[in-house]
C-alpha cells in the first residue's frame, strides 16, 4: 500500500507529474523514430544477416540499438557514438592537462567538456555511418537497393542526424524531465523486447517445449539475478573518518566522525562493454570470407568463440581489468589521502599520509576483485545456460570430459534468457537510479517516498 501510495503522490505534485510526463513523451518519441528506416535498405535481408550473426559485434551494438540496429533505422547508431565520446574524453582527463583542468573547474568545466562530447559525438556518427553505408554496399546479401555515392551521403546524413537527435532527447530527459536521459534511452530500448519475450514463453509452454516447472525455474532465476544485482550495485565499504577538532577565527570546526564510502561496482556496466566489444571483435572477423578460406585464423578465432573455456577466462580477465583501469581513473587514493589531511581528517588507526593512502588502495583492490567476480558471473551466466561450456574441447582429456560430466553443463539447456547480464545490469540499475531520484523528489516535498527507510518522513497525505 505505501508503495501504491507513493505512486499517486508522484501525480499529485504538479512539478513532479509534468517531469515524469515530459520524460515519458520523449521516450515515445524515440521509440517512433526507431521504426523510421533509412532510404535504400532491404530490411528483411538485413534482419536474416542479425539472426545468423547475433553473438558478433553486431548483435552487441544491437542491443544498445533497442533492436533499431538490424533493421537499419535512422536510429540505427542509438546512443553508441556518445557513450564512446564521454568514456574517451572520460580517459582523456587522466593524461590531458587541460582536459584535468577543466573538470575541476566546476559548472563551467563540465558543460565545456559535455560541448566537446558532443562534437565528438558527430564525428563519430559521420565516421561510423560511412563505414556502415560502405560495408552495406560491399555485401553480397544485396542489403542496397540502389549502391552509390548517394545512397552514402543520405545514410551518413540519416544515421548522424538521428544520432544527434537521441543525444537531444536525452539531454533534454536529464535537464527537464527524471532520471538520467542517456541511461533511460537505452533502459527503453532493452525492456521494450520484454512483450515478446513473454509472448514466446507462452508460446512455448502451448507448444509443449517448455513445460510449468521449466517456466518456474527461469522466473525464479532471473528474480534471484535481480536481487542480486540489487544487493550488490547498493553494496559499499565504509572506512570511518575522524575529523579533528580546529579553531578557525572565533569557530570551532571539526570533531565529527563520518565515513568514505567505497562502492563494490564502482565501474557499472562499462567494464562489461569494453570486454564484450573486444572479444565480439574477433567473432566479427569470422564473418570475413578471407578467414573463412584460412583454416589457421578459423581455427584461432574459433578457440575464442562463444561457450568456449578460452573465452570464458579471456571475458572474465578483461572484466577485472576494465575494472581496475576505470577505478583508477575515477578515484585517487593518494589524493583523497592528502584531501583528507588537509581538512584534518584521519582513519582512526592509521597514520595521515601514504599510510592512509595504501590502506585505501589495499581495501579498493579487493573490493574491485570482488566487483570484477560479480560482473563475470552475472554476464557469464546467460551464456552458459544457453550453450554451455565445451569443457570437451580440451586436449586429452576431452573425451574422458565428454563421457563423464553432465550434458546441461556441457551443452547447456538451450534456455534464452531473455535479459542477458549485461542488459539485465542495465535495466535494474537505471530503474533503482530513476526511483531513487523520485524519491528524493518526494521527500524533498514533505510526501513519503517508496522504501520504508524513507518512510521515516512524514508526508502531508500520509494519514497523520
Amino acid at each position: 500500500m505505501k508503495f501504491l501510495e507513493a505512486v499517486a503522490n508522484v501525480f499529485r505534485v504538479p512539478d513532479l507529474r509534468k517531469r515524469l510526463l515530459f520524460a515519458l513523451a520523449l521516450l515515445a518519441v524515440y521509440r517512433l523514430g526507431g521504426h523510421i528506416p533509412t532510404p535504400g535498405i532491404d530490411t528483411n535481408r538485413l534482419e536474416e544477416f542479425f539472426a545468423q550473426n547475433q553473438g558478433t559485434l553486431f548483435g552487441f551494438l544491437d542491443l544498445f540499438s533497442g533492436g533499431t540496429f538490424r533493421r537499419l533505422t535512422i536510429f540505427a547508431l542509438g546512443i553508441m557514438p556518445y557513450i564512446t565520446s564521454s568514456i574517451i574524453l572520460q580517459l582523456l582527463t587522466v593524461v590531458v592537462p587541460t582536459l584535468e583542468k577543466l573538470q575541476k573547474e566546476g559548472e563551467i568545466g563540465r558543460r565545456k567538456i559535455t560541448q566537446w562530447t558532443r562534437y565528438l559525438t558527430v564525428a563519430l556518427a559521420l565516421v561510423q555511418s560511412f563505414g556502415i553505408a560502405q560495408a552495406l554496399q560491399g555485401a553480397q546479401q544485396g542489403f542496397v537497393t540502389n549502391p552509390g555515392w548517394g545512397f552514402v551521403l543520405m545514410t551518413m546524413l540519416s544515421l548522424t542526424t538521428g544520432t544527434a537527435f537521441i543525444m537531444w532527447l536525452g539531454e533534454q530527459i536529464t535537464e527537464r524531465g527524471i532520471g538520467n536521459g542517456m541511461s533511460l534511452i537505452i533502459f527503453t530500448g532493452i525492456v521494450v523486447n520484454l512483450p515478446s519475450a513473454i509472448y514466446e514463453i507462452v508460446t512455448r509452454i502451448q507448444t509443449g517445449d517448455w513445460n510449468a516447472l521449466q517456466v518456474i525455474i527461469i522466473l525464479a532465476m532471473m528474480i534471484a539475478v535481480v536481487g542480486f544485482i540489487v544487493l550488490v550495485e547498493r553494496g559499499e565499504r565504509r572506512i570511518p573518518v575522524q575529523y579533528a577538532k580546529r579553531v578557525i577565527g572565533r569557530r570551532m570546526m571539526g570533531g565529527q566522525s563520518t565515513h568514505l564510502p567505497l562502492k563494490v561496482n564502482a565501474g557499472g556496466v562499462i567494464p562489461v562493454i569494453f570486454a564484450s566489444s573486444l572479444l565480439a571483435f574477433p567473432q566479427t572477423l569470422t564473418t570475413v570470407q578471407y578467414v573463412k578460406d584460412s583454416p589457421v585464423l578459423s581455427s584461432m578465432l574459433g578457440a575464442i568463440g562463444g561457450a568456449e573455456p578460452l573465452y570464458y577466462l579471456l571475458y572474465t580477465a578483461l572484466i577485472i581489468f576494465f575494472c581496475f583501469f576505470y577505478v583508477s581513473i575515477i578515484f585517487n587514493p593518494s589524493e583523497a589521502a592528502d584531501n583528507m589531511r588537509k581538512y584534518g581528517g584521519f582513519i582512526p588507526g592509521i597514520r595521515p599520509g601514504k599510510n592512509t593512502a595504501d590502506y585505501m588502495n589495499k581495501i579498493l583492490t579487493k573490493i574491485t576483485v570482488v566487483g570484477g567476480l560479480y560482473l563475470s558471473i552475472l554476464s557469464l551466466l546467460p551464456q552458459i545456460m544457453i550453450s554451455g561450456i565445451k569443457l570437451q574441447r580440451f586436449p586429452l582429456v576431452g573425451n574422458w570430459i565428454d563421457a563423464n560430466f553432465p550434458r546441461f553443463l556441457l551443452d547447456g539447456l538451450g534456455v534464452n534468457f531473455y535479459f542477458g547480464g549485461t542488459s539485465l545490469l542495465i535495466v535494474v540499475g537505471v530503474a533503482m537510479d530513476t526511483v531513487n531520484q523520485i524519491e528524493a523528489q518526494l521527500i524533498m516535498r514533505h510526501y513519503e517516498g517508496f522504501t520504508p527507510r524513507a518512510g521515516r518522513i512524514r508526508g502531508r497525505r500520509s494519514g497523520i
